[in-house]
């Protein structure tokens, strides 16, 4: 027979830097669950990534106090902004650009955060990245987003 699920936890915890302080500590402790076993099995599967990459998490509670774990992949946004070379996104995203990534480093991304995404193809997943970074302030090259806006508009779009 399967558990009986208590709930679900979602938290964006660094990679390899996961320790009993909060965030995680209150959230697993509210569930009674071993949050020292949480830290050790999520330190250990993030070993290979990046140290400090924060790794969204879905953390499933059963009844019998035990619990699995779900990493997801980074969030686009930082991705983008690594790719990028900045630190953080326009204040103005729309009139201040702040930096440029290339299509093929779009593509990258797309591909790396494909089993997230809700895209069809790659090629819609690419246009989803491209406006995460169009509305972080972060120029697309190669990308068709004007042509699109106009053949769908009639009216010239941003680029």
């Amino acid at each position: 027979m399967a558990k009986k699920i208590i709930g679900y936890i979602k938290l964006q915890v660094p990679a390899g830097k996961a320790n009993p302080s909060p965030p995680i500590g209150p959230a697993l402790g509210q569930r009674g669950l071993n949050i020292m076993e949480f830290c050790k099995a999520f330190n250990a599967q993030t070993q290979g990534l990046e140290p400090g990459l924060p790794i969204p998490v879905v953390i499933t509670a059963f009844a019998d106090k035990s619990f699995t774990f779900v990493m997801k992949t980074p969030p686009a946004t930082i991705l983008i902004k690594k790719a990028a070379g900045i630190t953080k996104g326009s204040p103005k995203p729309h009139t201040d650009k702040v930096g440029k990534i290339s299509r093929a480093q779009a593509e990258e991304i797309a591909k790396a955060k494909m089993k997230d995404l809700t895209a069809a193809d790659l090629d819609a997943a690419v246009r989803t990245i491209a406006g995460s970074a169009r509305s972080m302030g972060i120029t697309v090259e190669g990308s068709d987003h004007g042509k699109t806006i106009q053949a769908r508009t009639g009216r010239p779009g941003e680029s």
